[in-house]
């Protein structure tokens, strides 16, 4: 049997796929299949996937659905216990697939677990060792642009990166898979944190290394549609995992947050995107989506809450 199925989201990413493809290739580990879904490139992606590797399963969506509908369509080909979402501007180490497997089996009540990503053009950086969130609503990569030396220590996180992340692939189907209203960006938070309520960890695997370009679909760190998006769906993302009382007791923080969020962006000449990215979080809030709250959830609402405001003291 399988053990793993690969999954890599590609939408235009030709200049990236021979590297990500090639370093599977050399895995240690061989128990796993490759499924590339391809978001409607005009590029040459998927002839390249086809010709490149023949172990790859290519998808072809008709148009660019999103991160998270390519995420979906991959975990339903899937025919693997565990499903290990990687971005298609990456590179593995030879161990990579070897090492998520061994960390994810490790802890039984682990949902995911991340890799360490570190920085393709400077590899004594990281680029980081999972996800963390804190009540001022800010999402951030761990470690972003630290020493390789940080970050050693395997631990729990708030979420993994879907950039490099393995996830069990039936908790995944239950908890209703990526929710394709994000399209993009915290689509790997939001599954994360609603998995957490449900009581399940996810887990930082430092031994699993991945080089990561970053952006390379969107073409830079900064732009007018990650500033959209990523404030649409900061707003989405309260809204659908906070009961209402625990949106009313970080309100204060999340203004404040938000506040200065906006005055960053619009100091980057992008404050017209970000606030009509707040306007559209609040309209797809109307949709219903809200994880239902359960009494039996309460202790792990409280540690998540406790969490939300360390966090704001280590936000790195």
């Amino acid at each position: 049997m399988l053990e793993v199925s690969v999954i890599i989201p590609n939408y235009n990413g030709a200049a990236y796929l021979k590297g990500v493809l090639a370093s599977l290739e050399k895995q240690t580990f061989r128990n796993f299949e490759i499924i590339v879904v391809d978001n409607g490139s005009s590029d040459e992606s998927c002839a390249f996937a086809e010709a490149r590797c023949p172990r790859v399963r290519l998808v072809r969506l008709p148009e660019n659905l999103g991160f998270a509908r390519a995420v979906n369509e991959g975990v339903r080909l899937s025919r693997a216990p565990f499903v290990l979402l990687l971005n298609n501007d990456t590179e593995a180490d030879p161990d990579f697939v070897k090492e998520m497997v061994l960390a994810v089996r490790r802890h039984k009540k682990a949902f995911s677990c991340s890799a360490r990503m570190v920085q393709f053009y400077d590899r004594n950086r990281l680029d980081g060792a999972g996800d963390g969130y804190c009540a001022l609503g800010w999402a951030y990569a761990r470690g972003k642009g630290k020493s390789i030396r940080a970050y050693e220590k395997e631990e729990r996180i708030f979420s993994s990166c879907a950039g490099a992340a393995i996830y069990r692939r039936k908790l995944l189907v239950r908890l209703g898979g990526f929710d394709e209203e994000h399209f993009a960006y915290l689509e790997d938070l939001d599954v994360g944190y609603r998995a957490r309520i449900c009581g399940y960890e996810n887990w930082y695997a430092p031994a699993a290394v991945v080089y990561h370009v970053g952006s390379g679909t969107t073409g830079s760190r900064y732009n007018h549609f990650k500033t959209r998006y990523s404030s649409r769906n900061s707003v989405y993302l309260i809204y659908k995992n906070m009961p209402l009382p625990q949106i009313l007791l970080n309100l204060p923080l999340l203004a404040a947050g938000f506040a200065v969020k906006f005055l960053f962006f619009a100091w980057k000449g992008m404050g017209k995107e970000y606030a009509a990215g707040i306007k559209n979080g609040f309209q797809i809030s109307r949709k219903e989506k809200k994880v239902p709250f359960s009494f039996a959830h309460l202790p792990q609402y409280g540690r998540i809450q406790w969490e939300l405001w360390v966090n704001i003291f280590r936000r790195s």
